[in-house]
């Protein structure tokens, strides 16, 4: 049963369902994504210090902005892949989500604006996630304490190249001590359950999902490659603990539970939270219920254990 607080978002949607995409230029989406972020932000969390900054790779920069929250401990720096089917979503539109979350946990969140499809179509996402990772490793006394442990935590698309990254950077010595995947989407082929169940109508249109992955990979065909779809992945062994967050009325759902039953096959510590009575997306939603309240305290005590426990 859905929640009553989320009852409402998803009958609105359904009342004012959104065009599709390709019905739409990628300039009109992000703008359009945009605003309607911005309209559900709600009261923000205030910060200690909220800065933009830039972080030089080779052959490009990209932009982030960090947040400090107050009562900083110091013991983490979350990088931040923010959802948006690798096409939308930029620094501002996941803003409400890094102050709550950074104010939960007492850690500071680096939010990366890494490029966007079609216009840079597979992998370039994936490099400029991967690349700031290795450099946020080896400049974290940039960005905060120098002895911080690094997490990695995307939602959505965000998730997808999170775990990527992770498993990219596994042999490097990053210090990476946990991968959050908050309802991650893990491949552009598959076929659960929850997929055919809340396929439309329930926020997230898998169908329209599904095109925004044909934007993504671009001429890119091989929908196995690990890189794309992390639920082919033959070796996890070794990559970071996760927390996976999954939504009860998600079509993302099951497959987001099938990759946390994959990486304890591959000996990699998870812990999977459900939030009952949830959508795709809920913990950007301005007006959060008590569920997805207890979903982020739960989320901070784990994160707080793996840092004390330093992985």
């Amino acid at each position: 049963m859905l929640d009553p607080e989320i009852l409402r978002v998803v009958e609105e949607s359904r009342a004012h369902p959104e065009t599709h995409p390709q019905d739409l230029d990628p300039l009109t989406r992000r703008r359009q994504y945009r605003e309607r972020a911005l309209a559900i932000l709600g009261e923000m969390e205030p910060m200690s210090e909220r800065r933009d900054v830039q972080i030089e790779l080779e052959g490009r920069t990209l932009d982030a902005r960090l947040y400090v929250p107050f009562g900083d401990e110091g013991r983490g720096l979350v990088v931040y892949l923010h959802g948006g089917s690798f096409v939308v979503g930029d620094l501002d539109t996941h803003e409400g989500l890094c102050r709550r979350l950074a104010a939960d946990t007492k850690m500071r969140f680096l939010a990366l604006d890494y490029r966007l499809a079609p216009e840079h179509p597979f992998p370039a996402a994936l490099d400029d996630v991967r690349d700031a990772l290795r450099f946020v490793a080896s400049h974290r006394d940039d960005f905060g304490e120098a002895t911080a442990r690094l997490i990695v935590l995307g939602d959505s698309a965000g998730a997808n190249l999170a775990t990527v990254a992770c498993a990219q950077t596994r042999d490097e010595d990053l210090d990476v001590v946990a991968q959050v995947l908050i309802y991650p989407t893990l491949g552009p082929e598959v076929v659960t359950k929850s997929a055919h169940v809340y396929a439309s109508g329930y926020v997230l249109n898998l169908e329209h999902l599904r095109y925004d992955y044909r934007q993504y990979l671009g001429d890119f065909t091989n929908h196995t490659d690990p890189r794309v779809t992390p639920l082919m992945s033959s070796d996890l062994v070794g990559v970071p603990p996760a927390i996976v967050v999954v939504a009860e009325h998600d079509p993302l759902r099951d497959e987001a539970i099938a990759y946390a039953g994959l990486l304890e096959n591959f000996g990699v510590s998870v812990r999977l939270l459900e939030a009952k009575g949830m959508v795709h997306g809920f913990l950007r939603f301005g007006n959060l219920a008590p569920e997805a309240l207890a979903i982020i305290d739960d989320l901070a005590e784990y994160l707080h254990a793996l840092t004390d426990l330093g992985g």
